[in-house]
């Protein structure tokens, strides 16, 4: 169990005031780990702060939006002054910002809006926390929330998708230059989790939820403590040879491609027009 104790280390996890990035927040708080939180939302911050404070942990919740450069040094000011180094980094803030649309008629303000969300602040809060993350060193920890839509196609979504294929590169890349120094550079790749934001399955109708058991191996949507686990697991000592490296945190999604499972138990990787298309595998009776 040692090698889940987090007593004595910093983490730094941004957009930390719900969802997985306050999941991620509280299983390091419960390792023993102090937690500073950058949270544009004042509610959230606020909120967050009450609870961390509540559970006795230590905490330094700032309320900063991590795309905005002046906000990210003024962040990484108040680290170093609270805190003198930072052994954890995790880039979670992400957002499609709901633009869902043919490539064709998206624009450039919306194309930078999501650049700007979903991988130029993993540049600036990295780039900024990089001195504290080496006075952590050996063994500090660098940890960005990616997304299932980085590893496959995503129509309608072309650029959410490209930006957060992105944060692979950038984790690979950064993790052979400060491999060296001991600071270990990976991702999160997830698939659809419920949270405050998104909230999948209350969006799913009535009568398809019970379909739902049947879109992935593991039987449902994520959940923030999903992430959570893959952040805490990333983060110790038991992935200390683990570096440049993207963990899909999906039920199976991507494993399972185009596959889908009809109602009688069969398999198609045709659309699910269930009269009309034939199925593999033995039914269910």
């Amino acid at each position: 169990m040692t090698l889940l104790d987090f007593r004595g280390k910093v983490a730094l996890i941004t957009g930390g005031g719900g969802g997985i990035g306050r999941a991620i927040a509280d299983a390091y708080a419960q390792l023993g780990a102090a937690v500073v939180i950058a949270e544009r939302d004042a509610q959230r911050a606020q909120s967050v702060r009450e609870y961390l404070e509540g559970q006795g942990a230590e905490c330094l919740v700032i309320e900063a939006d991590v795309t905005d450069s002046k906000q990210v040094r003024s962040l990484a000011e108040e680290v170093e002054a609270r805190f003198r180094k930072l052994d954890i980094l995790v880039n979670n803030v992400g957002d499609s910002l709901g633009l869902v649309k043919p490539f064709a008629d998206s624009s450039e303000d919306e194309w930078d809006s999501l650049y700007a969300i979903n991988l130029r602040h993993v540049f600036l809060v990295t780039h900024a926390m990089l001195p504290l993350l080496r006075a952590a060193a050996p063994g500090s920890s660098v940890i960005s929330l990616s997304s299932v839509e980085g590893l496959r196609g995503y129509p309608l979504g072309v650029a959410y998708a490209a930006f957060k294929a992105g944060i692979g590169a950038f984790t690979k890349s950064l993790a052979c230059e400060l491999g060296p120094e001991q600071i270990r550079v990976n991702a999160i790749a997830c698939e659809t989790t419920e949270t405050e934001q998104i909230q999948i399955v209350k969006s799913v109708k009535l009568e398809h939820q019970p379909y739902v058991p049947r879109w992935f191996p593991l039987g449902r949507y994520g959940r923030p403590e999903d992430a959570a686990g893959a952040a805490v697991y990333l983060a110790s000592d038991l992935a200390a040879w683990v570096t440049g490296d993207t963990i899909l945190v999906d039920g199976g999604a991507l494993a399972q491609g185009g596959w889908r499972q009809m109602r009688d138990g069969r398999w198609t990787n045709s659309p699910i027009i269930e009269d009309a298309h034939r199925g593999y595998g033995p039914a269910k009776t």
